[in-house]
């Protein structure tokens, strides 16, 4: 019994197919595209055709995922992480606010009052922490209030 080989032309299709849904980073459309069983020489050459057409770009990519990120209300933490699991080392986070960010979720989910019992405060911290925000952006998201 033998298996057929995918082509490199399927492998393209596949890779225009995710690339017309939405940005993928380079590491992203490569692992997509090993799970589909493609050969990684074609993997490599197919992204390296798709990269100097410009139909991929790890720029493009980080950009659009940084901004959907901070729109989600995720903090520099979580972003950096998700980042780095995509293959994205180099990337800037100096034009956002995540102070006000920090301070917005947390009256949206807590409302605008400063608990006064420690539990309380410490619930609002961890469920911060959790949405990827710094002990810093945390805590001046109570002197906000």
């Amino acid at each position: 019994m033998t298996t057929l080989r995918k082509s490199r032309e399927e492998c393209y299709s596949g890779a225009m197919r995710m690339l017309v849904r939405r940005e993928h980073s380079t590491l992203e459309l490569s692992h997509k595209l090993k799970n589909k069983d493609f050969d990684q020489d074609d993997i490599d050459s197919v992204i390296a055709s798709l990269i100097q057409k410009d139909y991929q770009s790890n720029e493009r990519f980080t950009t659009e995922f940084i901004q959907m990120r901070f729109n989600q209300g995720k903090g520099p933490i979580k972003i950096r992480l998700d980042l780095k699991q995509r293959g994205i080392d180099q990337f800037d986070l100096s034009g956002f606010d995540f102070y006000a960010l920090a301070h917005k979720i947390r009256e949206r989910k807590f409302g605008q009052s400063v608990p006064s019992d420690f539990k309380e405060k410490a619930k609002q911290q961890r469920f911060l922490q959790s949405r990827g925000f710094s002990f810093e952006h945390i805590n001046q998201s109570f002197k906000n209030a």
